[in-house]
């Protein structure tokens, strides 16, 4: 497992952006793993928003935010980012980053949180309208 914390949220304007990082701690490098984010709003199931394979950097994310998030990495500072532009009041929710290191046949697969197995603390996002 690889320690992993969130930070970059906040309270933001409808329309507004924010960019949301995820470090990994310690001696892990997170250039093996492929890291996602999801959020969590009150009463609410966990959410996939995004990832990004350890392989070739290459990305995912579901048309609820596909134009609007993109999610990337830098292995040099071992982190991974969520720029989230054209913020609506529905992207209110806590964020979550996660990794794994599993590799699985399918985009679907990373849409699930149990399949991921490091998760960070979350950061909060709040966006007013």
């Amino acid at each position: 497992q690889v320690q992993l914390v969130e930070s970059g949220g906040g309270l933001v304007q409808a329309g507004g952006s924010l960019r949301l990082s995820c470090a990994a701690s310690g001696r892990t490098s997170l250039s093996s793993y492929s890291v996602g984010w999801f959020r969590q709003a009150p009463g609410k199931e966990r959410e996939f928003v995004a990832v990004v394979y350890w392989r070739r950097g290459s990305t995912y994310l579901p048309d609820s935010v596909q134009g609007r998030f993109t999610i990337s990495r830098d292995n040099a500072k071992n982190t991974a980012y969520l720029q989230m532009n054209s913020l609506r009041p529905e992207d209110s929710a806590v964020y979550y980053c996660a990794a794994t290191n599993r590799l699985y046949s399918g985009s679907y697969y990373y849409r699930l949180p149990s399949n991921f197995d490091s998760w960070g603390q979350g950061t909060q996002v709040t966006v007013s309208s």
